[in-house]
């Protein structure tokens, strides 16, 4: 199945350099995420505007109605810009295909950067009349909305400035850091980096100008980290990794220990960004260690907010990394950090952060619940969940409030299956049907897939009690429509994911139907899984396909009466036994456990032949 995870993070679009404000992660059986985010500390706000107002607003650029003028008009105001900057910006956002749910937060984030371009041609000490005369110029395109024509009057002002570089270092960088400025207001993150590193080269290293050099280096790490994170930019990611890792030698913890260990969380967040990304512990372990250096000195009496960030960041380093191990502890420990950061993430406080870190508690919860035997863990992941969405409403977050009830609907899943409640798997249905009102292919494809395929596994439990065959040919439709989006060269891991559930609802009817085709289909369907789910990435993923196509063995190996077909079905649910008990999933060992004297007998059977 499939969870989401919601992120916190101060700043914009989760920077790493502020991480507080809210966004969300999704979460797999195998990983896989999607991040938003929100402008901290903004004093703008945009209220009564509907996101198909603004998308068509984007997508209208002459002849607007009425309507539209009056909403245009109602931006100006709320926003505090004149209306060739609202033209600007919504001609940005239509630039950078930005998805209709995500328009009003980025243009949040545009205001902001334009009302941070207000002076960024200002006159300096020393400049010349021409450097004054063009700035003047470049401010006014500022004005006008004109950001390509203020960056290019800003690169003819550092073109002056270079000639006199002795004379004006501080002008030239800082003019360098206001084109990186344009940039992020226009959403181009790698663009901003390179602006900042040429500020930060305009002086040596250990100059009288360190704390300024050092600034602009934390700026293009910030871009980089966006760029890295937004985008799917590995290189990007791992350049950011690299700057935070040179900061964090270049700003001393004993002199500004505040400084350092936002340093510490910045790099953190990146090393677990980037460790989601790929197949080892290596960056996540890293990640941890570095979010605990730094509660060293975030504490929760010094700064109790950020204390809660780095809290809240630690748990999620450590969730990731108790998926990939086969004990509980590290989920324990993540349950913990996550229960720490709501002792100030309170809901008066921050409802949003709240009700985000509500839901990754139910994830982690839920993550032990299905690895022990008994319902205390689900039933409480299921009441967390409700909780969340006390906050996470439809008209407020309609894609959190559709991920979450998403995750609802997979722990009522998991409840119902253990304690055979058909009313509650009916209550998961219906809660994955909810999500996908919000969660549409078009809107957001992978998350859509998501979702489909977590509706095809309340169905096949479903299915599983009852006679027929309906709600099991249901959710075969939904895995093949979740393949549609979730390709092994898109998301491997996910695809592996719905592979193998494939394979069980396809061995579910099998059983039901006489001759063998689905079966073998879900033979197929297991082993192509196990292509990207193997034993040293996922090792309990790996053991519960490998020991669904054991029982599904059995099975074809009794309709055959195939000996050595069944000896193979009883060594890969011995080998699932003793994974799932070595990695403390009690209610998976349990299970196997009961199947191999069946198997055994199987095999003893069709032997005596």
């Amino acid at each position: 199945m499939k969870r989401h995870l919601f992120v916190a993070a101060l700043g914009i679009s989760f920077f790493a350099w502020n991480t507080t404000a809210f966004g969300q992660q999704v979460k797999a059986d195998t990983g896989g995420i999607a991040i938003g985010g929100s402008v901290t500390n903004s004093t703008i706000n945009i209220t009564g505007v509907p996101p198909e107002q603004l998308a068509a607003l984007v997508r209208q650029a002459a002849d607007l109605s009425e309507t539209q003028k009056k909403l245009i008009a109602k931006l100006e105001g709320e926003l505090d810009l004149n209306q060739r900057q609202i033209r600007a910006a919504l001609g940005i956002l239509g630039e950078n295909d930005i998805p209709p749910e995500r328009l009003a937060a980025k243009l949040v984030e545009i205001a902001e950067r334009f009302k941070d371009l207000q002076s960024t041609a200002s006159a300096q000490p020393g400049d010349d009349p021409k450097i004054v005369a063009l700035k003047t110029d470049a401010q006014k395109a500022v004005d006008a909305g004109d950001l390509v024509k203020a960056d290019a009057l800003l690169a003819d002002v550092e073109t002056e400035q270079r000639h006199a570089h002795d004379r004006f270092a501080m002008n030239e960088a800082e003019t360098s850091a206001r084109r990186g400025d344009i940039a992020l207001t226009r959403l181009r993150y790698a663009e901003a980096a390179k602006h900042f590193a040429n500020a930060a080269a305009v002086f040596p290293p250990k100059s009288a100008h360190e704390d300024k050099r050092i600034g602009y280096l934390e700026r293009e790490a910030d871009a980089l980290y966006q760029q890295g994170d937004e985008f799917g930019d590995n290189d990007a990611l791992l350049l950011a990794i690299e700057l935070y890792t040179r900061l964090g030698e270049l700003i001393p913890r004993e002199g500004v220990p505040l400084q350092w260990a936002w340093t510490q969380n910045s790099l953190g967040v990146a090393l677990w960004r980037f460790g989601e990304r790929e197949k080892g512990t290596e960056k996540l372990d890293a990640a941890v260690a570095l979010f605990r250096e730094a509660l060293k000195e975030r504490t929760r009496e010094r700064v109790p907010i950020q204390w809660a960030e780095t809290q809240n960041n630690l748990g999620l380093a450590l969730w990731r990394l108790g998926e990939r191990d086969t004990g509980p502890a590290r989920l324990q420990e993540a349950i913990a950090a996550f229960r720490e950061a709501l002792k100030e993430w309170t809901r008066e406080r921050a409802p949003l952060l709240w009700g985000g870190t509500q839901n990754n508690l139910g994830i982690v919860l839920d993550e032990l619940g299905e690895r022990e035997s008994g319902t205390a863990k689900l039933k409480e992941a299921v009441e967390t969940y409700r909780e969340a969405l006390k906050e996470l409403t439809r008209e407020r977050v309609p894609l959190d409030w559709a991920q979450t009830q998403d995750n609802l609907g997979n722990a009522l899943s998991t409840l119902g299956s253990r304690e055979n409640r058909v009313a509650l798997l009916q209550e998961a249905v219906s809660a994955h049907r909810e999500a996908l009102k919000e969660r549409t292919r078009e809107r957001v494809p992978l998350q859509w897939a998501q979702t489909q395929d977590n509706l095809g596994n309340a169905l096949l439990r479903l299915g599983e009690l009852d006679a027929g065959t309906t709600k099991l040919e249901e959710a075969i439709a939904a895995r093949h429509e979740a393949l549609k989006e979730r390709t092994r060269e898109r998301v491997p891991l996910q695809w592996a994911a719905t592979q193998n559930n494939l394979g069980h609802t396809l061995s579910s009817l099998g059983e039901r139907e006489s001759g063998t085709a689905r079966l073998e289909e879900a033979i197929v369907a297991y082993r192509e899984a196990r292509k990207e789910w193997t034993r040293e990435r996922v090792p309990l993923d790996w053991a519960r396909s490998l020991g669904s196509e054991g029982l599904t063995l059995m099975v074809l190996a009794q309709r055959r009466g195939d000996a050595a077909m069944a000896k193979t079905a009883l060594s890969q649910i011995n080998t699932a036994f003793e994974t799932m008990r070595d990695g403390g999933h009690a209610s998976n060992a349990a299970y196997y456990e009961q199947q191999l004297p069946i198997a055994r007998a199987l095999v003893a059977r069709l032997r005596g032949r």
